[in-house]
């Protein structure tokens, strides 16, 4: 089968790579290189590279929406879409036999749109998944197709859950697509009551609320890293906070202030939140890379996280 595919993150890899070991990939659709790291140099998408080390051919449209011609020269039985990051045309979905299919990091209705994994990390969610739907001119809001779960454990982030629901997403896909082929396949409607939207990331999201509970604070951390990454203010200076560990205190600083440093000791600093406290384990100054909280309170760390300073 003659197969387009549209994707850019490296959840979208596994998927790409599953395709190609069964089908004729005629076509990869990724966005444009983009600026990225210190140096804001212009890097290509994950997809890119797995494609370009397959010498597949490749397409990266400024706007989809307005440059899709090359996507019909390729005259596709099916387009496969996995976190591309543009809307698709209404004439692109009902072009090829098979129509277009998106395979979609949640558990469709709940998380619809461009952060699903974050936004399931930070909710304190123990299950997610991968969905593969029709395509419909709304966002993520056409009919299920298959849907397959994994939990979320204690020790995973944003990173660790990618890749596996992007290897789930590739068996779940090549599962169903025979299903789709013979016609069998049963699209279920979404409950549109059960709707609920994962909108992007906004860079004021990335700052820590010290006033919310140990578990909220750590799950915001894990559901920020290793992407956008969390962040915290002290003295106007911005940390960029990359792990933390919960440390209940029993009571002991029930009377300091929320953000307040509290405790500073060889393993770890220890700030004051709702519920207890938080343990920063490691930290990225500004411009500088990330390292462990002892190697920085050997530094700088000494005055700005001193005992009663506070973040925010």
């Amino acid at each position: 089968m003659k197969i387009v595919f549209m994707g850019t993150m490296d959840f979208a890899v596994p998927i790409l790579k599953a395709l190609e070991s069964e089908h004729d990939i005629v076509l990869v659709v990724t966005q444009p290189d983009r600026p990225a790291g210190r140096k804001r140099e212009p890097k290509a998408s994950p997809v890119k590279e797995f494609a370009l080390s397959e010498s597949m051919k490749l397409f990266q449209p400024e706007k989809i929406k307005t440059d899709y011609l090359p996507v019909l020269d390729a005259a596709p039985d099916l387009i496969v879409v996995a976190a591309f990051g543009q809307m698709i045309p209404n004439v692109l979905l009902n072009y090829p036999k098979y129509r277009c299919i998106n395979v979609h990091a949640s558990l469709l209705p709940k998380y619809r749109g461009g952060a699903p994994m974050h936004r399931a990390i930070v909710a304190g969610d123990k299950v997610t998944g991968v969905t593969v739907m029709y395509m419909a001119e709304k966002m993520d809001a056409g009919p299920i197709l298959s849907q397959a779960e994994i939990p979320i454990e204690d020790n995973d982030n944003v990173g660790t859950i990618e890749a596996k629901l992007g290897q789930l997403g590739a068996r779940l896909l090549l599962d169903t697509l025979p299903n789709v082929i013979d016609g069998t396949v049963v699209p279920i409607p979404q409950t549109e009551s059960e709707v609920t939207f994962a909108r992007n990331l906004k860079h004021e999201e990335e700052f820590l609320d010290f006033s919310k509970t140990m578990k909220q604070i750590f799950d915001h951390v894990r559901g920020f890293y290793p992407w956008p990454v969390a962040s915290a203010r002290v003295d106007g200076i911005i940390l960029k906070i990359h792990e933390v560990a919960m440390r209940p205190d029993h009571g002991a600083f029930a009377d300091r202030a929320n953000g307040e440093v509290v405790s500073v000791t060889k393993r770890d600093v220890c700030v004051k939140v709702a519920d207890g406290l938080i343990a920063l384990k490691t930290i990225q100054p500004e411009g500088k890379k990330p390292m462990d909280i002892q190697s920085y309170m050997n530094g700088a760390g000494k005055t700005l996280l001193s005992v009663g300073k506070i973040l925010k």
